[in-house]
């Protein structure tokens, strides 16, 4: 496989002091390394820039950026993504990790199978590390298929954005990373899977997604609101969200 093909790794910052510097450091440790890491430091009150900034001195791949302000995780990644230089952008958040060959086999796939927009498997733990389990995904979807469910990890997302376009979140409080894979999906036929778990997702750390019910309630939104769906499809969609997300729960 080639390794001339620059990826924008994305990473949003705010107050994560205890699990920012395993983060960067699973990105440095890729087996893939023509990349660079765009760090938007998002006015943390604690020592999280302290710690983004010693780690770009020793690694030139590393760019800091720091808000004035806190303008939230959606403002921080569309400021990184219109800094990104890669042909493929993907995303990781400052508490989450990647496994070592997770450019290497994504960037693989992408230049077998000709597909612009992927996504992995992935493991759930606690903010310590513990293992909690593994979300597999299948080995692809499209627009309708999605809908159903988000089997798109945030952390595991990597698009050719050269073959696509820019693509920027919208704020809308939750599920802003869901509601992306959307739009991606009405401008291609699918996505494609490394089925295999290449990340692990901290479940515990999380506080917008915790609150199950206004989860829901955003999932409804995004039917009706953004993506303009009739009562019935709406319903129809929603009703498989409701039994996925069971069925995962129960799993």
């Amino acid at each position: 496989m080639k390794q001339n093909s620059l990826v924008s790794v994305i990473m949003a910052a705010y107050n994560a002091e205890v699990h920012v510097e395993s983060a960067i450091r699973s990105v440095l440790n890729q087996t893939y390394n023509n990349f660079e890491l765009i760090v938007v430091d998002d006015a943390s009150s604690d020592s999280t820039l302290k710690k983004i900034e010693k780690l770009s001195k020793f690694d030139s791949r590393i760019k800091v950026y720091t808000n004035i302000a806190n303008r939230g995780v959606v403002n921080s990644r569309n400021f990184a993504t219109k800094k990104a230089q890669g042909k493929y952008i993907a995303f990781l958040d400052s508490d989450d990790l990647w496994l070592p060959e997770k450019l290497n086999k994504q960037i693989g796939c992408a230049q077998r199978e000709n597909i612009p927009l992927l996504f992995s498997g992935y493991y759930k733990i606690t903010p310590n590390e513990v293992m909690r389990g593994e979300v597999k995904v299948p080995k692809s979807v499209d627009y309708q298929k999605l809908l159903k469910s988000n089997y798109m990890g945030c952390l595991t997302v990597m698009y050719d954005q050269e073959k696509m376009e820019k693509f920027y979140f919208e704020e809308i409080n939750m599920s802003e990373d869901y509601l992306l894979w959307l739009q991606m999906l009405k401008k291609i036929k699918k996505a494609v899977s490394v089925q295999e778990p290449l990340a692990k997702y901290r479940v515990a750390s999380r506080t917008r997604a915790s609150n199950k019910f206004k989860a829901v309630f955003y999932q409804w939104r995004i039917y009706r609101d953004y993506e303009n769906l009739n009562i019935f499809d709406a319903f129809y969609y929603f009703l498989h969200y409701i039994i996925i997300g069971y069925r995962r729960y129960i799993i």
